[in-house]
């Protein structure tokens, strides 16, 4: 049977040789913790701490301002010294809570469980919205709501994304080959909350020794099996994925579960493991440091609240100053306008480049060499919609399936006119999805 994928898609040069081999180290930040009040979809948490209180690591210091709304919590001990407006790594200013470190790494006392078993569906959903998972993969959703479909017993496939089909992104990888057993756990967890369900762990076959070492670790669960993927991007998009995993497809009007799935990045699982049998929150995630730019690239696990500086500096510091910094990876990321900006929930990396290649061309007359439409995984016309976007003509972008872009890049990527096709369809696709809300 041949590898499993979707009609689209791009095969750019992936990087990941510079950080794939390189085990995850951990990373101690240093005197100051920044900790957004959004880092996730849904209304930002709500402070429960102000100037002056001291905390420890482990603790809630920001509530849930809702059901699609996440709590966040402290990763070291120390003293609150404010809650004020700092950059996030998106580059946009947002309200945080400050945390000046202590080095002493006073940890609360958590509540393990020996088995989930002991433990009812409506608890082991509680333990993961208290600790404030989000799906780690880029998106930011809040894991207990989708843990929630309207009816659990139509849910028959739980989807581990282990893609991980962004150039020089490497967690994921790394995470998989070392923490098994705990990914495969928290698979476990989630399946026992579907009777009906089974589970795959979509893997790209170019980390072959993932789909091993899965299959090795799940050789006693009949539920469960791993499927190699082929290597292309974006394979690791949700809509994608699914389709190559089931032959199911989804637009955007619907949820994975209007089709009988759920998925999550296998660090979601991780994480989930750790809140449900070790009752720890979510305030660690594993960074890749990459890029051309970057003296050592590596893998870290890192503290949540850290600075992105600090992890530059720890990968050995730049060979010289980058023209480009990203926050993720190089197709979905985003551009950071400043690099003193604090690690959070969704980020899985921070590349530095030696040389903006996307600057130095300078977009011209679209040639109509239609390579924007064979690449395209939404199976849309990009340089159609791209034109109505630019002239706001947002009732015919619609009736384009405008809405239907993932933006994914794939068509900038490959346009030989270099026109900014992804930006122009993101920025008319949230217009339109904004006054679709009014109404």
């Amino acid at each position: 049977m041949g590898l499993l994928t979707f009609k689209g898609g791009i095969h750019p040069e992936d990087g990941k040789t510079l950080a794939k081999d390189q085990p995850i180290k951990e990373l101690l930040p240093g005197n100051e913790l920044v900790y957004p009040l959004s880092q996730h979809i849904g209304a930002p948490a709500v402070p429960i701490v102000k100037k002056g209180d001291s905390v420890l690591k482990g603790q809630k210091i920001a509530d849930a301002a809702g059901f699609v709304s996440a709590p966040v919590y402290a990763s070291v001990s120390g003293t609150v010294k404010g809650i004020e407006k700092r950059f996030s790594p998106t580059g946009v200013k947002t309200e945080c809570i400050i945390v000046e470190n202590d080095h002493a790494y006073t940890e609360v006392v958590y509540s393990p469980v020996k088995s989930f078993e002991e433990l009812s569906r409506e608890e082991v959903i509680k333990k993961i919205q208290e600790a404030g998972i989000v799906g780690m993969g880029g998106a930011g959703f809040p894991t207990h709501v989708k843990l929630s479909p309207k009816d659990a017993d139509k849910i028959e496939y739980i989807i581990a994304n282990g893609a991980e089909c962004e150039p020089y992104l490497t967690a994921d990888y790394r995470s998989m080959l070392e923490h098994t057993e705990e990914i495969v756990s928290g698979m476990r967890i989630v399946l026992s909350l579907f009777k009906n369900a089974k589970a795959i762990f979509g893997v790209e076959d170019n980390k072959m020794d993932c789909v091993a070492k899965l299959k090795e670790a799940i050789k006693d669960e009949p539920r469960m099996e791993v499927m190699a993927l082929q290597t292309k991007y974006p394979q690791g998009a949700e809509r994608q994925l699914i389709h190559a995993l089931t032959k199911r497809s989804l637009n955007s009007t619907m949820l994975p579960a209007d089709v009988g799935c759920i998925v999550d990045n296998v660090e979601t699982f991780e994480s989930i493991h750790k809140a449900v049998i070790e009752g720890k929150p979510l305030f660690e995630r594993v960074v890749t440091v990459s890029g051309d730019a970057v003296l050592n690239p590596a893998n870290f696990k890192v503290l949540l609240g850290t600075n992105h500086r600090e992890l530059i500096e720890k990968a050995g510091g730049f060979k010289e100053w980058p023209e480009k910094i990203i926050s993720g990876g190089p197709m979905m990321g985003f551009a950071m306008p400043v690099l003193d900006a604090p690690v959070t929930k969704t980020s899985s990396g921070v590349l530095a480049f030696l040389k903006d290649e996307i600057k130095k061309d300078a977009p011209s007359a679209c040639i109509n060499c239609g390579r924007c439409v064979e690449v395209c995984p939404s199976r849309i016309i990009p340089s159609r919609l791209a034109d109505l976007a630019q002239r706001n003509e947002e009732e015919r972008f619609i009736s384009m399936n405008g809405l239907e872009c993932v933006e994914c890049g794939s068509c900038s990527y490959v346009c030989p006119a270099k026109r900014q096709l992804k930006q122009a369809i993101g920025s008319m696709r949230k217009i339109a999805l904004a006054n679709k809300k009014k109404k």
